[in-house]
């Protein structure tokens, strides 16, 4: 008689055992396929992410590198499942084109605080440069010509990316296309020279974006400065929150999400439930990029970065695994 009461108990602890590690691996079985763009500087928190995903069981794919605009098309064709490069103002009009939320679904907020806009040299900013529309004036803006043809020329945005619309339509709304060249390409190798005029003494001007490392090479403040612009104007009419510090920047004050396939999500309740939770501190961003740009640019550096900031943030990291794992529980 023991015998025979002793196996079904065994039967049921070892349902009860494979319950427990599906209950703390969710995911295992499937295949999280990312897409991200190029860029050294958005790989750690990317690699949180994919950290986190592994830990609920999920196997991550290697990432699809791709530009904004192709990562949202991507998503919408069901070629990738997830990107966490949203930003929500900024990249609505590539959600939209890639299918809106019929097919897609911004989950969480990521990353607060993101801005975006254009900055000039200290010293240019107290001879009164200080808003966009200052440009308008030859004089002025021959302060910043780098190739003689008498226009200030702008450090801008990679081809493809949001910030290109943006600005291609602030250099006509403003009046400036007279005056102001948008220099185009590689973003890191044009603004090396932008980093290196500054450095030199020279007039600059350029945009950028935050989190990202420029912002620890040429900090707004001491050796740059944020300007204005005359009044709030975005492409395809769209209404932002663009001020910042009581100063229009142009650019909305913005916010990264998640954006992933409505597919994905109903069949990965779990994952869904990390993106939802997920957020890091703007700041911990700007400081690893920073890293990177001082050399730390390895990708063993940057799973070295992960790992720290995991160890650093462990209880936010697992309150992260514990919501995820709670709803499949």
């Amino acid at each position: 008689m023991k015998f025979k009461l002793l196996a079904p108990l065994g039967v049921a602890a070892t349902l009860m055992a494979g319950g427990a590690i599906a209950a703390d691996m969710p995911g295992e079985g499937v295949t999280v396929r990312p897409v991200m763009a190029p860029s050294l500087e958005e790989m750690f928190q990317h690699r949180i992410l994919f950290r986190a995903l592994e830990d609920l069981g999920y196997e991550v794919a290697e990432p699809q590198e791709v530009e904004y605009q192709t990562i949202h098309l991507a998503l919408g064709t069901g070629d990738g499942d997830f990107t966490a490069v949203h930003w929500n103002t900024l990249h609505h009009s590539f959600f939209e084109e890639a299918g809106g939320e019929s097919v897609l679904r911004k989950v969480g907020t990521f990353i607060e605080g993101a801005l975006q806009g254009y900055l000039v040299d200290k010293a240019a900013y107290d001879e009164g440069i200080t808003s966009l529309e200052d440009l308008k004036d030859p004089a002025k803006a021959a302060m910043f010509d780098a190739n003689g043809d008498g226009k200030a020329d702008l450090a801008g945005c990679t081809p493809g990316w949001g910030c290109e619309k943006v600005i291609e339509h602030q250099l006509t709304e403003y009046g400036l296309r007279d005056t102001v060249s948008h220099n185009q390409g590689a973003y890191n190798a044009i603004i090396a020279d932008t980093i290196a005029r500054v450095d030199s003494g020279s007039h600059a001007l350029y945009y950028t974006w935050t989190p990202y490392w420029v912002s620890g090479a040429l900090v707004p403040g001491e050796n740059v400065e944020w300007l204005a612009v005359p009044y709030t104007s975005l492409p395809d009419n769209a209404q932002a929150d663009t001020i910042f510090k009581g100063k229009n920047l142009g650019f909305a004050v913005d916010s990264i999400r998640v954006v992933a396939t409505n597919d994905f999500l109903a069949a990965n309740p779990a994952a869904a439930k990390l993106f939802e939770v997920a957020a890091l501190d703007i700041n911990d961003i700007s400081a690893q990029n920073r890293k990177i740009s001082d050399g730390e640019d390895s990708s063993a550096d940057i799973d070295a970065h992960v790992e720290a900031w995991i160890e650093e943030n462990r209880s936010t990291y697992d309150n992260w695994i514990s919501a995820a794992r709670a709803v499949t529980n």
